[in-house]
C-alpha cells in the first residue's frame, strides 16, 4: 500500500487547470465547450521571436546552461528592469526559471520557515495561498472586494503585520481581479513597510504591460524598501509565450544566491533555447506587440457589457490583465429543476455542463461570491460566451 506524504495530500489541486481539464474532457466527448478558464493569451508567440529561438538551435545553445540562467539573458534583463522599471539589478540579482510559477515558489521556499505570516490579499492568484502552505506558513488573508475594486489599503495592511510577518505576496495588475494599483496607492502601502524592516514582498508583475488605466509602477523602485522587495516577471502573458516557460526574479544579492542553490537541486536551469527566445522579448520595443493589447481592450468591453446585461451581476472595470471578476452570489439559492445552486463551485459547475462554458469559482481564488472568467479569447467566441451565461442564469429560479 502507497502512503504519500502529508505535504502532497495537504496540496490543493490548481482549480484553474482543473476546470480546464474538465473542459477537454467534455471537449474529447464531442461537445462544444468554450473555455475561459485558463489565462493564456490566444496570440502565437511573434515571429522574430520564433527566429531568435531558431537562431539559438542552430548556434548550439542545446547544453545545460548555468543555474540561474545564461548571463546574456541576465544581462537583457538587467536592461529591460531599467529602461520600463527604473531598477538598478546586476546580473547576479536575476534568476531565470521555468516560469514565473517557479520563480515564486523558489521565493517563498527560500524566504519563509514553518510558522512565520505570509500575508496575501484576497482576491489572490490560486497558487499563493498553496504555495505559503507548502512551506508551512501561516497564511493571513487581507480581504478586499467589488466595492473597493479589489485593492487593499495601508491601514488594511498596517493592522495585518505581526511581528511574526515575514512575506507579504501580490499582483498588480492582478490575476484574478484584473484591478491594478496607481503609483500613489503602491507608494503608500510602501510607507508601511519602510516601518516593518523584517517583512518582504513579493512583486508579481506578470501583467504589468497588459494594462489599460495608468501606467505600471515597480514597487521595488522605492529606495527604502528596494532591498525587501523580490520582483517577478516573465514572457509567458504579454509576448503570448506561455508554453516557453520562463520567468525570472530580481532580488538582493543574498535572496538570488538561496534562489540558485534550491534551483540547483530541483530543476537547474529552464531550456537554453527558450532563454535565447525571451532574450529577444527583452531586446525587444513592446511597441511591436501593442496589437495583443489593443485586441484586449476590445475584448474587455465585450465582456463588461456582456456580463453587465445579466441581472443581478455586478462587474467592475478591470485595470489591466484579462480576467473579469464579476459577483455573482445573486445566482446562490436558485434552482433549476432539482439542481440548487449553493455557491460559486455550483454555478461554475452548471455553467460548464449546462451552457458548456468553463469559468472558475472565486472560492478558488479567496473570494466565495465570484466567478473569474479569462477573455483571452477571439471578440464572437465571447459574445457566444456570454449569450450562454445569461441564457443560463435566466433559466434559473427562485
Amino acid at each position: 500500500m502507497t502512503t504519500l506524504s502529508d505535504r502532497i495530500e495537504n496540496l490543493a489541486e490548481s482549480a484553474t487547470i482543473a476546470m480546464s481539464q474538465r473542459s477537454r474532457d467534455l471537449k474529447n466527448k464531442g461537445v462544444d465547450v468554450i473555455n475561459l478558464s485558463l489565462g493564456e493569451p490566444d496570440f502565437n508567440t511573434p515571429d522574430f521571436i520564433k527566429e531568435a529561438a531558431k537562431k539559438a538551435i542552430d548556434e548550439n545553445y542545446t547544453h545545460y546552461t548555468p543555474v540561474p540562467g545564461y548571463l546574456e539573458v541576465r544581462e537583457a534583463i538587467a536592461q529591460k528592469l531599467r529602461r520600463d522599471n527604473g531598477l538598478s539589478y546586476k546580473p547576479t540579482q536575476i534568476v531565470i526559471s521555468t516560469g514565473a510559477k517557479q520563480s515564486l515558489m523558489n521565493t517563498v521556499l527560500c524566504l519563509v520557515n514553518p510558522g512565520e505570516e505570509v500575508i496575501i490579499p484576497a482576491p489572490f492568484w490560486v497558487s499563493y495561498n498553496e504555495m505559503a502552505g507548502y512551506a508551512e506558513g501561516k497564511v493571513v488573508q487581507i480581504k478586499t472586494g467589488f466595492e473597493t475594486n479589489f485593492k487593499i489599503t495601508p491601514e488594511q495592511l498596517e493592522s495585518a503585520i505581526t511581528a511574526n510577518t515575514k512575506l507579504f505576496i501580490f499582483s498588480s495588475p492582478s490575476n484574478p481581479t484584473g484591478g491594478a494599483y496607481s503609483e500613489a496607492e503602491l507608494r503608500a502601502l510602501g510607507k508601511v513597510f519602510e516601518r516593518h524592516p523584517k517583512v518582504h514582498v513579493v512583486s508579481d508583475e506578470i501583467y504589468e504591460h497588459i494594462r489599460f488605466v495608468g501606467t505600471h509602477f515597480s514597487l521595488a523602485s522605492i529606495p527604502e524598501i528596494h532591498d525587501r522587495v523580490i520582483t517577478v516577471n516573465g514572457v509567458s502573458k504579454a509576448w503570448a509565450m506561455t508554453g516557453w516557460r520562463i520567468g525570472y526574479i530580481a532580488a538582493s544579492e543574498k535572496i538570488a544566491k538561496a534562489c540558485t542553490k534550491i534551483q540547483g537541486q530541483f530543476t537547474s536551469a529552464p531550456s537554453g533555447i527558450s532563454q535565447m527566445a525571451a532574450k529577444a522579448a527583452m531586446e525587444a520595443d513592446r511597441a511591436t506587440v501593442n496589437y495583443m493589447i489593443e485586441a484586449f481592450k476590445e475584448r474587455r468591453l465585450i465582456m463588461i457589457e456582456g456580463m453587465r446585461s445579466i441581472p443581478g451581476l455586478e462587474c467592475n472595470e478591470p485595470e489591466g490583465a484579462f480576467y473579469l471578476f464579476p459577483k455573482v452570489s445573486s445566482c446562490f439559492g436558485k434552482s433549476i429543476g432539482d439542481r440548487k445552486i449553493e455557491n460559486a463551485e455550483d454555478l461554475a459547475m452548471y455553467l460548464l455542463e449546462v451552457a458548456h462554458v468553463a469559468t472558475v469559482p472565486g472560492s478558488a481564488f479567496g473570494a466565495d461570491d465570484y466567478l473569474r472568467l479569462s477573455y483571452a479569447a477571439a471578440n464572437p467566441v465571447l459574445v457566444e460566451a456570454i449569450s450562454r451565461i445569461k441564457t443560463a442564469i435566466e433559466q434559473l429560479e427562485a
